[in-house]
C-alpha cells in the first residue's frame, strides 16, 4: 500500500499489519511446524526431522529481499521461503519440509490464520459500536424528527426509530460473520493438484492433524473454490456498506435546511462559517470504495483449472485492502455514534 495523507481517513495500522511482510512470513512458518509436527504423528516423516524443522521455524530470520526475488521469479513466495529454509535445516531433516504439500497449501493457510485475527478485530469494533448505538438510542432516543422520502419531509417519528436503521442491519451482520467464519477458517491443504493423493492414502489424516495444530477447522481442499475468500470480502463491503448508509443519513441531516443533527465539523480554507461533515462523507467515499473491490473479488471465482496464478493473485490485492477500509470505517462510524446529537424539529 502506498503512504499517502489519506492513511489518517483510510488506513488502519493494527489491521494493515496482519498483512506485512512479517506476519505473513510467521504463518507460512507456522504452517511448515505444524505440518511436520502431524506428518510425524502419523509417521509419515522422522520425528527427529519433525523437531528440526519445528526448531528452524522458530529460529529462521527471513531475507525480505530474497523472497521478494523469489516473488517476482515465482509469482508467489512460497518456493523461496521453502529453499532458504531447507538451507537453514540441513539437507538431511530438509528434505521433509514442506512434504506432500505445494505452495498454495502454504500461503493460503498462513492467510487464514492472519484472517482469523482481523476478524477477531473486526468483530471487537462491530461490537463496540453497536454498544455505542445502543446507548445513543438510550440518550437520545425519544427526540421527535421528520422523516425524509426521497428527499422529501415524509412523517413525524423519532431518533430511535433513525438509529435502529443503522443498528438492526449491524447487529445482522454481526451474525452473519459467526454464520460464515467456520467456512473460512478452515486449513487449505491438497498437495500439488489439491487431490491429497501423494501421502500414502493419508493426505486426509494429514490435513485434520494440521488443522487441529494450527486450532483452524477442517475441510477438504478449496484450492480452487475461492467461494470462502470471496463471501468474506462480500461480508467486509456488506459492513462498510452499512455504515456508507450512516455516515449518508448524518450528512443529508446535518444540511443548514435541515438541521436534524448536529456533528463537529471540519472546517473550510475558504469559508470559516461552514462545518463540513467530514465523518460522514468518510463513511460514504469508504463504502463506495469498498463496493467496488467486492465486485473485483469475485472475479478470483474465476480460478482456471487446478490453479491460477491471476485469480490468486487478484486475492492478494483486494482483500487487504477491503479489510484495512473496512477497519477505518468502523473507527470513523464510532467517532460519529459518540459525537453526533439530534434536534428535535421545531415544526412537529
Amino acid at each position: 500500500m502506498i503512504s499517502t495523507f489519506l492513511d489518517a481517513v483510510a488506513g488502519d495500522l493494527t489491521i494493515e499489519a496482519f498483512f506485512s511482510q512479517s506476519a505473513e512470513i510467521e504463518t507460512m512458518l507456522a504452517f511448515e511446524a505444524a505440518l511436520a509436527r502431524a506428518q510425524a504423528d502419523l509417521g509419515l516423516i522422522p520425528t527427529d526431522a519433525a523437531a528440526k524443522i519445528e526448531a528452524a521455524c522458530h529460529s529462521f530470520a527471513a531475507d525480505p529481499s530474497v523472497l521478494s526475488a523469489g516473488m517476482a521469479r515465482d509469482g508467489v513466495v512460497g518456493p523461496a521461503l521453502v529453499t532458504a529454509l531447507r538451507a537453514t535445516i540441513g539437507e538431511e531433516h530438509g528434505k521433509w519440509l514442506h512434504w506432500g504439500a505445494t505452495s498454495q497449501d502454504l500461503v493460503d493457510t498462513g492467510l487464514v490464520l492472519r484472517l482469523k485475527q482481523v476478524v477477531t478485530h473486526l468483530e471487537a469494533r462491530l461490537v463496540d459500536l453497536i454498544q455505542a448505538l445502543q446507548h445513543l438510542r438510550g440518550l437520545e432516543g425519544g427526540i421527535r424528527l421528520m422523516a425524509q422520502t426521497r428527499m422529501q419531509r415524509a412523517l413525524p417519528f423519532t431518533a430511535a426509530d433513525k438509529i435502529d436503521t443503522w443498528l438492526r442491519p449491524l447487529e445482522r451482520n454481526r451474525r452473519r460473520l459467526h454464520q460464515l467464519l467456520p467456512r473460512i477458517l478452515v486449513v487449505q491443504f491438497g498437495g500439488p493438484i489439491g487431490t491429497r493423493s501423494n501421502l500414502d492414502g493419508r493426505g486426509d489424516l494429514v490435513a485434520d492433524r494440521l488443522a487441529e495444530r494450527l486450532h483452524l477447522g477442517a475441510a477438504p481442499a478449496w484450492h480452487t473454490a475461492r467461494d470462502g475468500i470471496v463471501e468474506l470480502g462480500n461480508w467486509l463491503s456488506l459492513v462498510s456498506g452499512t455504515l456508507g448508509k450512516i455516515g449518508v443519513d448524518s450528512v443529508l441531516m446535518a444540511q443548514n435546511e435541515v438541521d436534524a443533527v448536529r456533528l463537529p465539523g471540519g472546517s473550510s480554507s475558504a469559508m470559516p462559517h461552514k462545518s463540513n461533515p467530514v465523518v460522514g462523507e468518510i463513511l460514504v467515499a469508504l463504502a463506495r470504495f469498498n463496493a467496488g473491490l467486492a465486485g473485483t473479488l469475485n472475479n478470483a471465482l474465476v480460478h482456471e483449472n487446478e490453479r491460477s496464478g491471476s485469480a490468486w493473485a487478484l486475492e492478494w490485492l483486494v482483500l487487504p485492502q477491503m479489510a484495512v477500509t473496512t477497519a477505518a470505517a468502523l473507527n470513523h462510524a464510532r467517532r460519529l455514534a459518540n459525537d453526533v446529537q439530534f434536534v428535535p424539529d421545531p415544526k412537529i
